[in-house]
């Protein structure tokens, strides 16, 4: 489970770092929330982290957009049953595709776009209770691990983001940035994510 969760964890980490640097100005809204909940004193705390809401949408974008596992670990249908015209007998092995889900565009305006501000007064969330957003499955073969999952991407991407500023490259511009996917077990960057930090807290 610490093994499964830590590699997942960090490759969310980076793919929320990477759209956070595609778009500033999502970045910006991050760190002022952090500042104005945390001040630039002292370092985030977990219990900081629940008054984070704009920084959870980004998590929740991030993991909708870039589901680490794009494939669910197979399920078995307990019984015959029929799903979208199709018969499925029982005992048959289904594998969901949740990379196709978070991008169908009947299941989200905007797919493939990174638009944190869709889950506003929304209820929506990754644990498994809404199918259009399964990062962590759902049901009784979810992961295990997913409050381990959740904790750490929240508590370090708000570390990271709060603790310093960041920028690309050789004058790069955001845009310009490789967003290209491997697919795997679990999908990551195809190229790592070279970024430049400087300090911003004032202690």
């Amino acid at each position: 489970m610490l093994v499964a969760s830590a590699d997942t964890s960090s490759t969310t980490v980076l793919w929320a770092l990477s759209e956070l640097m595609r778009h500033p100005q999502v970045m910006k809204k991050v760190q002022k929330e952090i500042e104005n909940v945390v001040g630039l004193n002292r370092m985030v705390e977990e219990s900081d982290t629940e008054k984070l809401e704009y920084l959870d949408m980004v998590e929740k974008e991030t993991m909708r957009l870039h589901p680490v596992l794009p494939l669910l670990l197979p399920h078995a249908a307990i019984e015959d049953c029929t799903v979208d015209g199709y018969h499925i007998p029982k005992k048959s092995s289904v594998i969901v595709n949740v990379w196709a889900i978070v991008r169908d565009p009947s299941a989200w305006e905007d797919a493939e776009k990174f638009v944190p501000e869709r889950f506003e007064d929304s209820n929506v969330d990754v644990r498994g209770h809404y199918f259009k957003i399964l990062p962590f499955g759902s049901g009784r073969r979810r992961c295990v691990g997913m409050q381990l999952g959740i904790t750490v991407v929240h508590f370090v991407l708000a570390q990271l983001v709060h603790c310093f500023d960041w920028e690309l490259p050789d004058n790069m511009l955001p845009n310009e940035l490789d967003m290209t996917e491997e697919f795997g077990l679990a999908v990551s960057r195809a190229k790592n994510l070279l970024a430049i930090p400087s300090y911003r807290l004032q202690n």
